[in-house]
């Protein structure tokens, strides 16, 4: 579908993001995507508003993929949305048994009616030929916001813990035994933390999180009363024309405020034989999981335990890459490798078991995918981690993290890598 695109230029890039965030409150669904300026090979733009729907989908785990595929093709458009964990009830023999505390849907896209993508000193509003007569009054309207209304959200939440400290040891070391008996390899282990009675802006929410972590593959997704806020910094697929790219994270380390002692942390993340090891066994999970679609030969390592550095942690991160055929439809990818390996472990059926057995929440969107897909077939979608979650109905809000548990693991240091996932999020709750 052809789609009416007008430019402006953009002076204070961060001052115009801000103003289109909260431009988008006017909407009841709205996908903001940003980058904040990671340098990244695959990125298409710096950041992508889609705001409106002109048509939508909203799936349970029963033929959701199938429906996604062919909602796609019928549009021929862009389409933005997320995928739910418990999809993985839809591809394998399983179950989510836990109480739904956030209540979003396993599967839901849009075609926007209003899309805005920041390149460089350019926003360029792209708008179905219905509603094109707009642009120039909304880009008025964005230039206009106050954002100074979004000033105070009112008082901190109430944070509860899921779980635990003494039972979250008891679940790792439970979990250990069954690593020690050769049941899995691998698995990631999370735990919730929620408020309930909560009343917050999310947009500002979103706002002092994205400032505070500025993660390469942030998102801020509204669907009428649900939010996500996330900062996440791992890609979980990306297609470019006949190339596949899944760059699975595994590995993590602190930040320091002294130059020399951050980057010992770095290089003794880069160094750590438990953390590579977690890393690997994923990277090959994936490599796996690709071959399933991939030209036979074409799966191949393009960067193996890379160290990164973002503004809370260093990560750890692999890149493979796999070619497919020209005609491969990009909704199967994304059936065949989901969910994602880091968020799930090895053997990938088992540990999801373990999971659903030691966990005590449902993950929901929480090690989901938030991402899109362009009219072209190329695609983009995140790994849904460090995200608050907010369902303003229930004035309810749930943000989980976790770690991969191997049999180098030790309770004590998975737990406080798990306290270093949170921080971000806690400190911006606290600061309501």
């Amino acid at each position: 579908m052809q789609r009416i695109s007008l430019a402006f230029p953009v002076e204070d890039l961060a001052e115009f993001k801000e103003k289109l965030l909260f431009w988008s409150a006017g909407f009841e669904v709205a996908l903001w995507l940003d980058s904040n300026q990671h340098p990244d090979p695959l990125g298409r733009f710096g950041g992508m508003l889609a705001a409106g729907v002109k048509s939508e989908i909203k799936s349970g785990t029963k033929g959701a993929f199938e429906k996604l595929s062919a909602f796609r093709k019928l549009r021929n458009d862009w389409i933005f949305g997320m995928l739910g964990y418990d999809l993985k009830n839809e591809l394998e023999d399983l179950l989510s048994g836990h109480p739904d505390r956030m209540g979003f849907p396993d599967l839901y896209f849009f075609q926007p009616l209003k899309m805005v993508e920041l390149n460089g000193d350019r926003a360029i509003f792209r708008y179905l030929p219905e509603v094109a007569g707009e642009i120039e009054a909304d880009y008025r309207v964005v230039m206009g916001q106050n954002t100074a209304k979004h000033s105070k959200d009112g008082h901190s939440p109430r944070i509860q813990m899921g779980i635990y400290k003494d039972q979250y040891f008891q679940k790792v070391n439970r979990l250990l035994s069954h690593i020690y008996r050769g049941d899995i390899y691998e698995i990631n282990f999370c735990q919730e933390f929620y408020a309930k009675e909560t009343r917050l802006d999310p947009y500002r929410l979103f706002s002092r999180l994205n400032r505070k972590s500025r993660a390469p593959f942030s998102a801020f997704f509204r669907l009428r009363d649900h939010f996500v806020i996330s900062a996440s910094p791992e890609r979980y697929l990306c297609g470019r024309g006949e190339a596949v790219f899944s760059q699975p994270m595994k590995g993590t380390a602190p930040r320091d405020s002294d130059p020399e002692r951050d980057r010992n942390l770095a290089l003794e993340l880069a160094g750590d034989e438990k953390e590579r090891a977690e890393n690997i066994m994923i990277a090959d999970l994936v490599r796996n999981d690709l071959s399933r679609n991939a030209l036979k030969g074409s799966v191949k390592v393009r960067g193996l335990c890379e160290v990164k550095t973002y503004a809370q942690v260093h990560q750890m991160i692999t890149t493979i890459e796999a070619r497919t055929a020209p005609d491969q439809d990009p909704v199967v990818l994304l059936q065949h490798s989901f969910p994602m390996g880091s968020m799930t472990g090895a053997p990938k059926i088992a540990a999801m078991e373990l999971i659903e057995a030691n966990e005590s929440f449902k993950r929901g969107v929480y090690s989901g995918s938030i991402g899109y897909f362009s009219p072209e077939g190329d695609f983009d979608f995140n790994v849904v981690i460090r995200s608050i979650l907010y369902n303003r109905a229930r004035q309810v809000l749930s943000f989980a993290v976790g770690s991969a548990i191997t049999a180098r693991s030790l309770p004590q240091r998975e737990y406080q890598e798990c306290l270093l996932k949170a921080k971000a999020m806690r400190e911006v709750l606290e600061e309501t």
